[in-house]
């Protein structure tokens, strides 16, 4: 009985620890991902701001069946169109490599694979209707045995992670840490 009620408690404060706080919202862009505030003061001069950046990702999708990265670029997206930098003024580009190269795999390859759908699907699409630039590793998609055909159609593949990142950064783009 007392193991239930740790195991309970513990449960219940790791979903409290997920849960945003309420001044985060979906939106304004995507409205079923990326959560983020409004920060007043920021960013100075949002109009006139102009993001190149690309994301590296290599964490495969979290227990909940989505890419926790994915997410990020979302909300980066997000937030900044919130603060006031125009849609157009965001360029976004991905470099997915390592495990999350499944991430990228198309629904009916994903499911032959894993015995589901792939649940990244919807928001990749959602990106790349956006205007975001999807790399895969074509070493770690290699390596994993996903090939070309497996891949969602948005999704392009490149030699490596490391010449797509270096292409990318010749053509202007910054490296986001996160």
């Amino acid at each position: 009985m007392i193991r239930i009620a740790i195991t309970a408690s513990l449960l219940l404060l790791s979903i409290a620890s997920i849960a945003a706080p309420e001044n985060f919202s979906k939106g304004p862009v995507f409205k079923d991902y990326g959560e983020n505030t409004a920060i007043e003061g920021g960013l100075i001069n949002p109009e006139a701001q102009h993001f190149k950046v690309v994301f590296d990702i290599s964490d495969q999708t979290t227990s909940n069946g989505q890419n926790r990265q994915f997410n990020s670029v979302a909300r980066f997206i997000n937030m900044h169109v919130r603060a006031g930098v125009p849609k157009d003024n965001i360029e976004i580009a991905m470099v997915i490599h390592g495990k999350a190269s499944f991430d990228l795999m198309n629904d009916k390859a994903h499911s032959a694979k894993f015995e589901k759908p792939n649940r990244n699907t919807e928001l990749i699409n959602l990106l790349t209707k956006f205007g975001a630039k999807v790399f895969i590793c074509g070493q770690s998609a290699s390596y994993h045995g996903v090939s070309s055909d497996q891949l969602n159609p948005n999704v392009e593949m490149s030699l490596s992670a490391m010449t797509a990142n270096a292409l990318l950064q010749q053509r202007g783009y910054t490296l986001n840490p996160f």
